[in-house]
């Protein structure tokens, strides 16, 4: 049987606050036990001010601990919901890139070129990762470049960038309605 995750029940950005509850737990439960030790013991002293400021206290910590405690959850379904947005946003982006290369009918070998050219990656990296020659790195960007009616990198990389923006074209935005 494989044991949960630790990302499943908790995410990184969430470890100070639940560390900050459970210790907030703990005093708590030390004070409320200290509290009714010292009701038990002193009972026939009466209710003094120190055991009214042991009440205040515990009273505050659990009032702190139902606050952090509704904090992390509204926290982890916000941080839950973010997640699966950047999930679906990188599918997206897959599938957007996978439509594009299948409409400038690359090749395997150019998708995975095109692929490191989109990440940011240089001649000299493509072709140390994919075991290749510079020169066939080189020429395989020129045509991959030329299929997508670009001339550099920067170039092609702004393809995809105009297209996540959905901006309209210049053409577009200067003509009148």
């Amino acid at each position: 049987m494989n044991p949960i995750p630790v990302r499943s029940w908790i995410s990184l950005p969430l470890a100070g606050p639940v560390a900050i509850l459970a210790l907030q737990t703990v005093a708590a439960v030390y004070f409320l036990i200290d509290g009714v030790d010292d009701m038990i013991i002193g009972a026939h002293s009466g209710f003094g001010i120190g055991m009214a400021m042991e009440c205040i206290v515990a009273i505050a910590l659990l009032g702190g601990i139902v606050i952090v405690a509704r904090h992390i959850r509204r926290i982890s379904v916000e941080l839950g919901r973010k997640d699966r947005a950047l999930a679906d946003a990188r599918g997206a982006l897959a599938e957007h890139i996978s439509l594009r290369f299948g409409e400038w009918n690359l090749t395997p070998g150019e998708g995975e070129v095109a692929l490191f050219a989109l990440k940011g990656c240089d001649v000299a990296e493509i072709a140390r990762i994919r075991g290749a020659a510079p020169g066939t790195v080189r020429s395989q960007l020129s045509q991959i470049y030329a299929k997508a009616g670009v001339s550099s990198q920067a170039m092609f990389v702004s393809l995809f960038i105009e297209d996540l923006l959905d901006l309209p074209s210049s053409s577009s935005a200067s003509s009148p309605a």
